[in-house]
């Protein structure tokens, strides 16, 4: 039995996750798609997204002005929901849109999306990922530093 290639079609608009409906991105990321992220099927393995959304929060947080880690304070990902809506092929260029969707006292939930930067209505995924600010030593929440929280805001 050979593999099937999937043929849905998901619009961005009306697929965009209740977090990101609301205003513009917090930060873009442009990520281009490697030939070695690519699977047996030919399009991007699952994990990859993954790695794009990490690759986006830091590109983000190298934007931030202020400190946001010291060594008593680092972000870890807590929880991460990725909802897959069509395969990527190689080529492609990505945008990984990130939103603020909640600001807490030790942590923040950030939604994404990934769009073909050619055809931004292309949606390749959404949800959202959630960041504690830890101490490494204690392995306790602390604080969400204030570049954070000025960031977001």
């Amino acid at each position: 039995m050979s593999p099937r290639k999937s043929t849905t079609v998901v619009d961005a608009a009306s697929t965009a996750a209740p977090e990101t409906e609301a205003g513009k991105p917090l930060f873009v990321a442009s990520i281009g798609v490697r030939w070695r992220d690519l699977d047996a099927f030919n399009h991007v393995n699952n994990s990859n997204y993954l790695t794009y959304l990490e690759e986006a929060r830091l590109q983000w947080l190298s934007h931030v002005p202020g400190p946001w880690f010291d060594d008593h304070a680092m972000p870890v990902m807590a929880a991460s929901q990725v909802n897959y809506r069509r395969p990527i092929a190689w080529p492609a260029q990505l945008q990984v849109q990130l939103f603020c969707a909640r600001v807490g006292n030790s942590s923040m939930t950030l939604a994404h999306r990934v769009i073909d930067a050619e055809h931004p209505d292309r949606l390749y995924c959404d949800g959202h990922v959630v960041m504690v600010w830890m101490d490494p030593a204690s392995g306790k929440p602390v604080p969400l530093p204030e570049a954070i929280r000025t960031a977001t805001a």
